[in-house]
């Protein structure tokens, strides 16, 4: 048994610390949000007052934040008071800059530490197949594997301080660009009066076949278990695909990348949201591209 201080515990941290207890762990946690401390004693977590309570006797600290400039925040605050030699692991999807400062500040203070972005959602935190991209040390990253395995379905290292972010942000562009794509096409198949299963049939066993299509069809019906079976709820929420466009793009600028197709994604998702559309799923794009609003 292994004492994990989780800090962090809203929509995906709460059942990925849920995870941890079941797996034999003692977990100490702690979040701003009351509600959320309300589930986590009801998933067996431990509630302390504030997070330097939470780490200070803990071998692990995980972290579940919104952006880079919480992570920091929570770094200067903790790292100081953290045990001695503690391992660190960011869960938090941030920018890489911010990532490689929060390595920095942990190793100012004799911790180790890997950035560990997650991707799978909530159905993949509930049910500990996330799939986590690891950034660190080698010796980090062998500590933290045993540590992530009871949340997740598949751990990559992926490469030194930051590099888990990196992959994250690079995949999640990928995935915006593809469905903006295969919701064109599916409004596309609409004009031209093929069926949503035809264009499916085809397309999923074609050169047009992607995750997008096969798994997460932005139509209802080709894919039952999509959120637009579920009238796009999420899922994956548009306006967390809009912050990881937008990271892709604050990535892409500081690093001289052209990413043409990544920029214009982002100015979609831009508007998608912009139409008070944030909570739906990120598949809802579909009826954007259709012209409905709202």
């Amino acid at each position: 048994m292994t004492a994990i201080a989780f800090i962090g515990l809203g929509n995906m941290g709460n059942p990925m610390a849920a995870n941890l207890v079941k797996a034999g762990h003692a977990v100490l946690g702690f979040d701003l949000v009351p509600e959320n401390l309300t589930a986590a004693r009801e998933h067996g977590i431990t509630v302390m007052a504030d997070a330097p309570a939470a780490v200070k006797e803990a071998d692990v600290v995980i972290t579940m934040l919104p952006a880079g400039r919480h992570v920091l925040s929570v770094y200067d605050d903790i790292a100081p008071k953290a045990k001695k030699g503690a391992l660190l692991i960011d869960c938090s999807t941030i920018d890489v800059d911010s990532a490689r400062k929060a390595h920095a500040v942990a190793q100012k203070h004799g911790h180790a530490s890997i950035d560990a972005p997650v991707s799978g959602g909530t159905g993949g935190a509930a049910a500990g197949t996330l799939t986590f991209m690891a950034g660190g040390s080698d010796e980090a990253f062998s500590r933290a594997e045993p540590i992530l395995k009871p949340m997740a379905g598949r751990i990559v290292h992926c490469g030194g301080d930051g590099s888990g972010q990196a992959a994250k942000i690079c995949n999640n562009m990928i995935l915006g660009i593809s469905m903006i794509g295969v919701a064109e096409a599916f409004v596309l198949a609409e004009k031209l009066g093929l069926s949503h299963q035809a264009l499916f049939d085809v397309a999923s066993t074609s050169s047009g076949q992607c995750w997008s299509l096969t798994s997460y069809c932005p139509v209802p019906g080709p894919v039952p278990a999509s959120p637009a079976n579920k009238d796009y709820k999420p899922g994956f929420a548009a306006a967390l695909m809009l912050k990881d466009l937008k990271l892709s793009q604050e990535a892409a600028q500081a690093a001289g990348a052209a990413t043409p197709l990544g920029a214009e994604a982002t100015q979609i998702y831009a508007l998608f949201n912009a139409q008070g559309s944030g909570g739906v799923d990120f598949s809802g794009i579909v009826n954007f591209l259709r012209g409905h609003t709202g």
